[in-house]
């Protein structure tokens, strides 16, 4: 028997376990189990019967030019960390802009383009910060209205739009590179084209996304229940619910009509007196401590500086492991160190911020597994005193952040907890332990494939190479430098060491980290059954999530058992087990999540 029988063999039964028992006992998901649905705009019957605080809409008055020019003079960080209730939660207006304007225009802050006639394609780009958007939304929609504001995503619904709107070939392709189309566009065309397309699922889809941006659009001024509770048990109000004449009202009108006559400084002092009242209402229930924290959440963009320290640290050493040069190893350590505190930062002012433990939906529970992931292999790497280990840590770092901060992974706004996930305590252990098991089964993934590299790079170059051995080629050595140059392919002497060498530690940092996978998501499915007792009333309910989690840990079962077979090349064929592990892992992450009905709706 050869490593490639194994692994097709695995593959093959995998597939077919899997899918089978799927297709047979795939079921519907109980009330309760979703997550909210994340309508940005509030829907109370209060809110539709209130006029905007800070005044009625006019037509604008500013060319792009000077709307420019104004959110460069105008001061609008007293208001950046102005609370208020939105969605569940006590948030500040920053977080609720960031939101607004990621539903608007499908991206974290509003471009705007001057347009030069003689040459369209090299129009400049205008940047606004997204509490300047929200506010100008709220204070001056009319600006918009034959602006680039709303974002249609799927590409054949925004060429039917353009193809309607617009006769000239060029127009449209410049419109469709934006992305984002005319308010007055969409208004004119949407009833044309969703009679010709509404009842194509991608078009239905898309054509509800630019309503609901519409909506949102039109009346964001709603959502600003600004106005603290007087009680623990009493519901925050809206702004506009204040007197005509109390100071905060006074200042919101004066604010609105100095903002639309563009007088920056009247309405710096509007926004100054507006951040200086508000808090003084019900000063006693009014939020202080989570709002500075939740500011600088919005601030830094911990996740996305993440996932580009980890990308120079994975670069650096990786390099240093190439070429033995000293200097790439300390970069690279130097930047996967600054890579996780930036992820520890991001991720625990998150469980500060939601008052709860991160992991609930799948951008929570990306970046909770990735950093126990990265801290798993910085801590090995410490501990066996290889640099090999902090390469995998970071490429595991940047793969998952770049995936969850880039792809439009559901769930990056900070929302209340799903009913389900708070009836016990025992689901909260379930869903940590096999987050953390996904989190090695990534990690044991990329050190799997620097296996795999080097075998393969060993065998193009024709070197002698003995793939998979089990044990230590030597003694341990004694210092930190002599252990960092023998993880990079060196000897003491800083000459390279033979392929086997390297393979034989390649071989032993994926066993334990694959090891520890393996009982960690044993146990995880072990905590499931046990909470499914307690809940559902029954240990195992044929469940595609859990089904699929247990072919996973099977193809975990393989590789322990290939190891205690007389297989010449045992190493290659765990790394190639590992690799088919995480796609099927994968797959029960997020293919079961999006594709297969089931009891797990809501992870």
């Amino acid at each position: 028997m050869n490593a490639r029988t194994v692994v097709c063999g695995a593959l093959v039964w995998i597939l077919t376990l899997g899918g089978a028992v799927t297709s047979a006992w795939s079921q519907t998901a109980p009330a309760g189990n979703a997550h909210p649905r994340d309508n940005i705009l509030s829907d109370g019957q209060a809110e539709q019967e209130l006029q905007n605080p800070f005044g009625q809409p006019e037509p604008t008055t500013q060319n792009t030019e000077q709307k420019h020019a104004f959110s460069r003079q105008v001061n609008i960080e007293p208001l950046r960390d102005l609370a208020l209730y939105h969605q569940g939660r006590i948030k500040i207006i920053d977080t609720l802009a960031r939101e607004t304007i990621r539903v608007i225009m499908g991206r974290q802050d509003y471009q705007d383009f001057i347009v030069d006639p003689r040459s369209p394609q090299h129009a400049k780009k205008l940047k606004y910060d997204p509490l300047f958007t929200f506010m100008d939304l709220v204070i001056d929609p009319g600006y918009y209205v034959d602006r680039p504001l709303v974002h249609v995503e799927f590409l054949p619904l925004r060429e039917a739009v353009l193809e309607q709107a617009y006769a000239s070939a060029e127009e449209r392709e410049w419109w469709k590179r934006v992305g984002r189309l005319k308010p007055s566009k969409l208004a004119e065309n949407l009833e044309a084209v969703t009679s010709r397309y509404g009842l194509e699922p991608g078009y239905a889809k898309g054509l509800d996304e630019i309503r609901n941006a519409l909506l949102t659009y039109q009346h964001s001024w709603r959502n600003l229940k600004m106005v603290a509770s007087s009680g623990p048990d009493e519901p925050w109000r809206h702004l506009a619910e204040l007197p005509s004449d109390a100071p905060a009202r006074v200042a919101a009108a004066e604010l609105g009509a100095a903002w639309r006559a563009g007088d920056a400084e009247r309405a710096n002092r509007a926004i100054a007196s507006l951040a200086a009242e508000l808090p003084k209402i019900n000063a006693a229930t009014y939020p202080d401590a989570r709002r500075a924290l939740e500011a600088a959440y919005n601030r830094v963009n911990a996740f996305e500086w993440g996932y580009w320290f980890y990308a120079l640290a994975l670069v650096g050493l990786l390099l240093a492991f190439g070429t033995g040069r000293k200097w790439l190893a300390v970069l690279g350590f130097v930047a996967l160190a600054g890579a996780i505190g930036m992820h520890g930062f991001g991720f625990v002012s998150r469980c500060i911020i939601a008052e709860r433990f991160a992991i609930q939906n799948q951008f929570e529970s990306m970046t909770g597994l990735s950093l126990f992931a990265t801290l798993v292999g910085t801590v090995i790497m410490l501990i066996r005193r290889q640099w090999l280990f902090g390469a995998a840590a970071a490429g595991v770092g940047f793969m998952v952040l770049v995936t969850a901060t880039q792809t439009g992974i559901p769930g990056v706004s900070v929302e209340r907890e799903a009913p389900i996930l708070n009836t016990s305590v025992l689901l909260k252990y379930h869903v940590t332990t096999v987050l953390v098991s996904y989190g090695l089964i990534a990690l044991g993934f990329m050190i799997s494939l620097f296996y795999i590299g080097t075998h393969y790079a060993a065998k193009f170059r024709a070197e002698p190479a003995v793939a998979g051995a089990a044990g230590s080629a030597g003694a341990e050595p004694d210092s930190f430098a002599a252990a960092s140059g023998e993880a990079l392919g060196l000897g003491a002497d800083g000459r390279s060491t033979s392929t086997a060498r390297v393979l034989s530690d390649l071989d032993k940092a994926q066993m334990i980290v694959l090891q520890l996978a393996f009982w960690t998501l044993g146990v995880g499915i072990l905590l499931g059954a046990w909470w499914a007792d307690h809940s559902w009333g029954r240990w195992w309910a044929f469940d595609p999530k859990e089904l699929w989690a247990l072919v996973t840990w099977i193809v975990y079962l393989i590789v322990i058992h290939v190891r205690l077979t007389p297989l010449k090349n045992r190493g290659l064929t765990t790394s190639w087990l590992s690799i088919i592990g995480f796609v099927v892992m994968l797959w029960t992450y997020f293919g079961v999540n999006l594709l297969l009905p089931g009891l797990h709706a809501y992870a």
